[in-house]
């Protein structure tokens, strides 16, 4: 396998802007025949040069695979990082980095916003193999160094939050995880590496589950870890040979397609989502909007500070509650009623029964009266008329 570098190509020392990087990174032509595109090694085992002698670097698929190592490598340098390992979903991935740095009596700060799944793992698998965990308001700095315990380990964070679009400070709560000896990690699937970089505002690792922004398509499941520590990086692709959970060629070579073109599809997403949060605010049967692009967000000035523009996620409450949420998202036609998101077409869901019904109870338990959307890239007008039908 070929070293991974930190920021991608260059030319002539000079790095190359993240839409190059995008295309280019991990990805030269096919040295047998000049593909320009990785080919897809559909394969499980390799011949090797005699006992031990792998031939560049590959013996099995689990371990090592030339389709996915373009993958890893685009995505280490797409976040800035030393380490990209890619994983057969975003669970995977997050299972993975649990276990890696945490032992039984380990204890974790968790957001009080997250997607339902990464709560789930916590509270039903990682509890039960000893991993203690507290909730803390990420927003809030104060708050999470408030929650950390002599034994804390991992602080978590989600920004853009899933799905009450809450935005962290990623320097701010890195400040407090290196005083506390913590590792800082970021999910950073809402924003994706062309809107927002943790690493190179202090965090220690980047989460993403690659299915949504990244694929952009809705035809992959995947997930992901960069890290900005080559030592660490290495014990994550231990644990991920030993656990085996890995994304396959085809999976990686979707993500990899789906790459090339998520710069332009972030600006068309975060442009839609902005029309959209826009005019869901003036509407009289909206009772909140949740966008990090309106001035009057909690954590705009933040998400200003920290990202490009302010992504494809837009979630709001409904006057009337609960039965009248989930009446838009019935009524809806161009928005799509399903789970995920970041794909080109537009979905609408409901939280609280959908994606986060294991928070139900819980102090991550979202609102009844939420919808969220996730925003696609189609005609804005379109979208706008559709989702005022489905209002009035």
């Amino acid at each position: 396998m070929s070293d991974q570098h930190h920021g991608g190509p260059s030319t002539e020392g000079r790095p190359h802007a993240f839409e190059t990087i995008a295309i280019h990174a991990g990805q030269e032509p096919d040295p047998l025949t000049g593909a320009v595109v990785p080919p897809i090694y559909q394969v499980s085992t390799y011949k090797q040069d005699g006992v031990g002698g792998l031939r560049g670097g590959y013996e099995y698929s689990r371990s090592a695979n030339p389709t996915r190592t373009a993958l890893e490598e685009n995505l280490a340098a797409l976040e800035g990082g030393r380490r990209g390992l890619a994983f057969a979903s975003g669970l995977a991935a997050e299972d993975c980095l649990l276990r890696t740095v945490c032992r039984p009596g380990d204890h974790v700060v968790i957001p009080n916003d997250a997607y339902g799944g990464t709560f789930r793992l916590f509270s039903k698998v990682a509890e039960q193999w000893g991993v203690q965990w507290s909730v803390a308001d990420s927003s809030d700095p104060a708050s999470v160094r408030e929650q950390i315990r002599p034994n804390t380990k991992v602080i978590w964070v989600e920004t853009p939050s899933n799905p009450l679009l809450g935005i962290t400070d990623i320097a701010a709560v890195a400040d407090v995880a290196r005083e506390a000896g913590a590792r800082l990690v970021v999910d950073n699937t809402f924003a994706s590496p062309y809107l927002q970089q943790p690493l190179a505002l202090g965090a220690d690792v980047v989460v993403h589950s690659t299915t949504k922004y990244m694929g952009g398509h809705s035809d992959v499941v995947g997930g992901a870890l960069i890290t900005a520590d080559t030592a660490l990086g290495d014990e994550l692709a231990f644990h991920q040979n030993a656990m085996g959970a890995v994304a396959g060629p085809f999976d990686s070579w979707l993500v990899l397609r789906g790459i090339k073109t998520l710069g332009v599809r972030m600006d068309r997403h975060s442009e839609n989502a902005t029309r959209i949060a826009e005019m869901l605010s003036a509407h009289p049967k909206v009772e909140q909007v949740l966008y990090p692009g309106l001035p009057g967000h909690a954590g705009h000035d933040v998400a200003v500070k920290q990202m490009r523009a302010f992504g494809g996620m837009v979630s709001f409450r409904v006057a009337g509650g609960e039965e009248a949420a989930v009446e838009v998202c019935n009524r809806t036609e161009l928005f799509t009623l399903g789970e995920s998101l970041g794909g080109v077409e537009s979905l609408i869901e409901h939280p609280g029964r959908m994606t986060h019904a294991s928070a139900a109870g819980s102090a991550l338990e979202v609102p009844a009266d939420l919808v969220r959307l996730s925003v696609g890239i189609e005609a804005v007008d379109d979208l706008l008329a559709d989702l005022a039908r489905a209002l009035d």
